[in-house]
């Protein structure tokens, strides 16, 4: 399968005055196909929103980021190459990411006015495309603060396809909504996405979510993926300590009184990343190469990829131990 974005060891740092330089994401690798739904999960401040950004060009990386054959260069002050527009973003606050002294319906509209589209038509098209994520008819001719947060992201989302784009990276796009909201947004996207055949990079903490959306899900920590794979599988035969930790935080309304597992310690300093595994001093099957030995991301059979020395490269997931008495 062609992937339409592309990313191979892609690097981010943020320079600090009197402090070293902190890489948020090291060396990440991912790959994205027209009309795939790809989840981007991990704790907070494990790079993946540093991520979304680097991949469409509005954050300065090191590496190799491709869409649809062509390379993605950091936004300047020029204007953006014309061949990026099929290339978006939606973020995660839509009401700070809309202007407020105009209407809803000019801002969506813009999107068709950088493609040659005359005022009243693109007033026109806004207005279809404003129904089309939900929205009353009248929402055009409103300001942003008239309407509640998920109607906001839905405009954030039409204003997101005036560009007419092949591909999204969505960023907690629906963190900030209440419940019912996440719902009807995250089945907008999905409809969005099958209908339009466009590819979907969707970045969220949430894996309840994911699992529900994704077709497949890539897993960050401490600024690198440590696995990727089809969703369901990830989900039911996880192959990174990591990953089943993810998974067992996630309360479960199954009757049966569980509650989750807490993962242990704390996510260390990224300017400071501990040697060999990142996640070896939290892992409780940390073996003592792991503290040596950094393992890279390799492939397994099945379309799953891991970065864990546990795992067989070219062979199927190997099922995780239980907890290791002496683990620390």
């Amino acid at each position: 399968m062609t992937a339409l974005l592309e990313a191979t060891g892609v690097s981010v740092d943020y320079h600090r005055r009197g402090a070293p330089a902190l890489r948020a994401v090291d060396g990440a690798d991912l790959s994205l196909a027209r009309g795939e739904i790809l989840g981007l999960v991990g704790e907070s401040g494990c790079g993946k929103s540093t991520l979304g950004r680097a991949v469409v060009g509005l954050q300065p990386a090191a590496g190799e980021i491709r869409f649809d054959g062509r390379p993605v260069v950091p936004l300047g002050r020029r204007r953006r190459d014309p061949g990026m527009r099929g290339l978006q973003m939606v973020f995660q606050d839509p009401y700070a990411s809309l202007n407020p002294r105009r209407y809803v319906g000019d801002q969506v509209g813009d999107g068709y006015l950088l493609g040659g589209t005359s005022r009243p038509e693109a007033l026109r098209k806004a207005g279809e495309l404003l129904e089309r994520v939900g929205l009353p008819a009248d929402a055009a001719r409103r300001y942003p603060h008239e309407f509640s947060g998920g109607q906001r992201q839905r405009i954030a989302i039409a204003r997101t396809l005036a560009a007419e784009p092949s591909c999204i990276v969505a960023d907690e796009p629906i963190s900030a909504l209440d419940a019912s909201a996440q719902a009807s947004v995250a089945n907008l996207l999905v409809d969005l996405v099958r209908e339009l055949d466009m590819g979907l990079v969707f970045i969220s903490h949430d894996l309840s979510v994911v699992r529900q959306i994704a077709d497949r899900t890539a897993v960050m920590y401490l600024g690198r993926v440590v696995e990727v794979g089809p969703t369901r599988e990830l989900w039911s035969s996880p192959a990174h300590p990591y990953t089943r930790a993810l998974i067992s935080a996630v309360p479960r309304a199954d009757g049966a009184g569980v509650l989750p597992v807490e993962l242990p310690g704390d996510v260390p300093d990224p300017a400071r990343p501990p040697g060999g595994c990142r996640f070896h001093p939290r892992c409780p099957l940390a073996l003592p190469e792991c503290s040596r030995d950094d393992p890279p991301l390799v492939a397994l059979r099945g379309g799953r990829s891991v970065a864990c020395v546990l795992q067989t490269p070219g062979e199927p997931v190997r099922p995780l131990a239980t907890r290791r008495k002496d683990a620390t």
